[in-house]
């Protein structure tokens, strides 16, 4: 969850798939890390989720640069360890999700931060949120700098990874977050709050976790086919090009 993000109760049946979605990429795509760069990793909340999968001993740095003194010395877990500089070992598994979105030259960050972090062999993650005709004020509130097509975010790694799967997630949420631009075009608020609370009860939260994780299945069945279909975001997985490929381009 982004630092920006306040969340005081239980998480969003939207967050608790996703995180489900892509430690199930982590398992399908990377063959079981010890090592792992979550960046941008916010609160850490997923981090702690993954950690649970990876073999014992295993450690994830969250690298924030948001991160102030007191994000540094709250408690982790053990195996958790929170930096808000960049770190200097590159590991096998590299986490940049939702965090290009945030990144005003992505072009730079891509080749000198986010490339470095990944060890030859290695697995880059990454997930945008999709359709630059959906950014609203929510996105303004969250330091977005736009929204990503899939192609777009192709074109973003291309010159340094090789994309070796893709697809979307949430198609479900498509529809209510166009009806929800809409009304923004119309009513132009003045902003947006930023709130992840959730405090439906269980019955409703049940329902919306299962559509939800329905949602996310369907969309890891179809990213193995031709086939493309949108969603509310997109995601890659991606290895680092070779060094004599990259000075080729």
């Amino acid at each position: 969850m982004d630092l920006r993000e306040h969340v005081a109760g239980r998480r969003h049946p939207w967050e608790v798939v996703r995180s489900r979605f892509f430690r199930r990429l982590v398992s399908v795509w990377s063959a079981s890390p010890t090592s792992v760069i979550d960046v941008g990793s916010g609160d850490g909340w997923f981090a702690t989720q993954l950690l649970g999968d990876l073999p014992e001993g295993s450690t994830i740095t969250c690298w924030d640069a948001n991160y102030g003194d007191d994000d540094l010395a709250a408690a982790s877990p053990r195996g958790v360890v929170r930096v808000s500089t960049p770190p200097t070992t590159p590991v096998p598994l590299v986490l940049a999700l939702d965090v290009l979105e945030h990144i005003e030259d992505d072009q730079t960050f891509v080749r000198e931060q986010l490339l470095p972090l990944v060890a030859d062999g290695g697995t880059l993650v990454v997930s945008v949120p999709a359709h630059q005709r959906l950014y609203t004020s929510h996105d303004r509130a969250l330091g977005h700098h736009r929204r990503h097509s899939s192609r777009s975010l192709r074109e973003l790694l291309d010159p340094h990874f090789e994309v070796v799967a893709r697809g979307s997630l949430f198609t479900s949420l498509l529809l209510p977050r166009a009806m929800s631009a809409l009304i923004e075009r119309i009513t132009r608020p003045a902003s947006a709050t930023l709130q992840s609370n959730w405090h439906h009860g269980r019955l409703v939260t049940a329902a919306v976790t299962k559509v939800l994780a329905i949602d996310a299945a369907l969309g890891l069945m179809v990213s193995r086919t031709p086939v493309r279909v949108p969603g509310l975001s997109v995601w890659v997985v991606a290895t680092p090009r070779r060094r004599a490929e990259q000075a080729q381009r």
